[in-house]
């Protein structure tokens, strides 16, 4: 269920948790996200697991980028996205940087 009313407005304001660390990126699409307020709730749930050194969203793009010290869990990864409200429907294997 996403955060946003039916014409996708929102009355929160953007928060970007950008972090730009070393490590493995892997990038996720997400199914759902319309807003600042989409992105503040995904960042802040994939943050929370463990190994997560970074995340960035995307709302437009429905992407979701992590930095991860070894290769991430998809699973963990999928249920904090899960958490958030939103769905990960797969990694973005094309731009996934290794």
């Amino acid at each position: 269920m996403s955060c946003c009313s039916p014409d996708n407005s929102c009355s929160t304001s953007a928060a970007s948790r950008d972090k730009k660390t070393t490590g493995v990126t892997t990038v996720y699409e997400v199914k759902g996200m319309t807003c600042g307020h989409c992105e503040t709730a995904v960042a802040k749930e994939v943050t929370a697991v463990a190994g997560v050194s970074g995340v960035s969203v995307d709302v437009a793009a429905g992407l979701v980028t992590v930095t991860t010290g070894t290769e991430p869990d998809d699973a963990q990864i999928a249920a904090a996205v899960d958490e958030a409200g939103y769905e990960l429907t797969g990694r973005a294997e094309n731009l996934s940087a290794r």
